[in-house]
């Protein structure tokens, strides 16, 4: 791998765990337990777009094991990974086969749905319950509003990135990739 690729791979991953922790502060009591923005995928979204599945798959995990780690909510992790794993999975998935019907946003929305159902199904067999999935239509009400502000904030960024890495001497994306 290019020491520039492996440079921008780790700033990214430096940004999801920053948006991580920025977000364990802001409070979202009116929602569902544990609701969050989802602030930390905009990099899954943006890796996915910029560099290909694979190294967003790799940045997600990444990005979940530091952040768990890092404040201390290990036992957070599983959700967090169940979350990351399947929504870039399904977001990879979207943006391959149907980007001529989906933008970023529409990406990002399917990501976000994806990321709260694994989430309850990690929570349904944790507490060996399936009745957690009650919660399932308010969260994706709420994944319509976190998908598309993650998908903008996405679309955004990878625009910037790209600019960035081709103001920095490469030509063409090929050269990273």
């Amino acid at each position: 791998m290019k020491r520039k690729k492996i440079l921008y791979l780790s700033m990214i991953v430096s940004i999801g765990i920053a948006l991580h922790i920025i977000e364990s502060f802001i409070p979202m009591p009116f929602i569902a337990p544990g609701a969050k923005l989802g602030l930390a995928n905009i990099v899954s979204l943006i890796t996915l777009v910029v560099f290909g599945y694979k190294y967003a798959l790799a940045v997600a995990v990444v990005r979940c094991l530091v952040a768990a780690l890092g404040t201390g909510a290990v036992t957070g992790l599983i959700y967090s990974l169940a979350g990351a794993l399947f929504s870039t999975l399904i977001m990879a998935l979207v943006h391959k086969n149907f980007s001529s019907y989906f933008s970023l946003i529409g990406v990002s929305v399917f990501g976000a749905v994806a990321h709260n159902i694994a989430q309850l199904a990690v929570a349904s067999v944790m507490i060996s319950n399936i009745l957690i999935f009650t919660y399932l239509p308010l969260m994706m009400l709420v994944s319509l509003f976190t998908g598309y502000f993650v998908g903008l904030a996405s679309i955004y960024a990878s625009n910037h990135l790209k600019k960035i890495i081709l103001l920095n001497g490469n030509n063409s994306m090929n050269l990273i990739m």
